[in-house]
């Protein structure tokens, strides 16, 4: 399998925005979970509003395994926000991908404070400019008080993505590079 740096966190973290900056710094490919999931399954407020939460993880984890299946070359991959918060039970290939995931040298927790009152505020601000989420400020706010001690208690490298996307590329390239 080729090299694979997860990029990891909660909506509005900043996993899309540095992804593709930290892929041509390391010169790698970059690929986003939610785009390939849209480009397979269709859109994912559909999905989950259609099928219910639940059956869309089951099939964001399928989505994931095909894309490994697919890779070719160094890879960076921004996660669906959820990903790493799915119950054990979700699908029977979740948990052994979950840790993978969390053990591997080179996932990238990205979180804007690693204190939760800063950390929900910089989110639910970042989250509602998005015109795609149907979200309001109490479903994000409560979204990332639950997630918060999910990541947090994830056994992987942290960064702070409060600064600018181009600092954190070089961060988080350095840390590979390190890494490797």
């Amino acid at each position: 399998m080729p090299t694979l740096l997860h990029l990891v966190g909660p909506g509005g973290a900043g996993k899309t925005t540095v992804g593709p900056v930290l892929a041509a710094r390391l010169n790698w490919q970059f690929l986003d979970l939610d785009t390939e999931f849209m480009r397979s399954e269709g859109d994912v407020a559909q999905c989950i509003g259609a099928h219910g939460y639940a059956a869309y993880a089951q099939r964001n984890v399928s989505v994931y395994l095909g894309l490994l299946q697919k890779m070719e070359g160094p890879t960076v991959l921004a996660l669906s926000s959820g990903f790493l918060t799915y119950p054990m039970d979700i699908d029977p290939r979740y948990p052994a991908v979950r840790h993978a995931i969390e053990v591997n040298p080179l996932t990238a927790l990205l979180l804007p404070s690693f204190e939760l009152e800063p950390c929900v505020e910089i989110i639910v601000k970042r989250q509602l400019t998005r015109p795609y989420l149907a979200g309001n400020r109490v479903q994000e706010e409560q979204r990332i008080r639950e997630r918060f001690p999910l990541f947090t208690a994830l056994e992987c490298n942290r960064f702070q993505s409060d600064i600018s996307p181009m600092q954190l590329a070089l961060e988080i390239a350095c840390f590979a590079r390190r890494a490797l």
